[in-house]
């Protein structure tokens, strides 16, 4: 859903408009009846296939890993690019 709001409106009310985008809502910003950028989820950006795991931290059970073996995960990262 794309609603179309004014630029004052979004001013006064933002915390309002990042809280309708976090639940899925889109939004296109005017100003003086032109449009000026539109408002939307990040997920709607078709990102999902972009990133790239480089150290994963939720199978870790210490807690974390040392910072060496994070730097050895970048520069491996690195070398393979």
């Amino acid at each position: 859903m794309n609603k179309i709001i004014g630029l004052k409106e979004l001013r006064e009310n933002i915390g309002t408009y990042i809280t309708e985008v976090g639940k899925g809502k889109s939004f296109t910003i005017v100003r003086k009846s032109k449009p000026v950028f539109k408002m939307m989820p990040v997920d709607e950006w078709g990102d999902e296939g972009i990133w790239e795991t480089i150290a994963d931290f939720t199978d870790n059970p210490r807690g974390g890993i040392p910072p060496n073996e994070l730097l050895l995960a970048l520069r491996k990262s690195l070398k393979n690019k």
